[in-house]
């Protein structure tokens, strides 16, 4: 028990953990060339850059490419991406 009670007076410390994921990434269309900025929402377990470009494959369309995941983030990111997101903030 003596060891155990600085790892359980940590998770305490830590508070609950969220749950939300996103992650913001860059994007392409050819003919005529177009870039888009992103943002999307990941399930939590795919909060992981190579998972989220997975995810990204997948959900883009009208012709989209994924270039970049760009980070991965919780909740505290969310807001401040949001105006450069612009159109694209959790569109996909």
């Amino acid at each position: 028990m003596k060891h155990a009670l600085p790892f359980m007076l940590a998770l305490l410390l830590a508070g609950p953990a969220s749950a939300a994921c996103y992650a913001d990434y860059k994007a392409k269309q050819d003919n005529p060339l177009q870039l888009h900025y992103g943002v999307i929402e990941l399930r939590p377990s795919a909060c992981d850059p190579q998972s989220a470009a997975d995810t990204l494959r997948a959900r883009l369309g009208d012709g989209w490419q994924l270039l970049q995941v760009m980070s991965v983030f919780d909740d505290d990111g969310l807001q401040r991406r949001k105006a450069s997101a612009g159109e694209y903030f959790l569109r996909y």
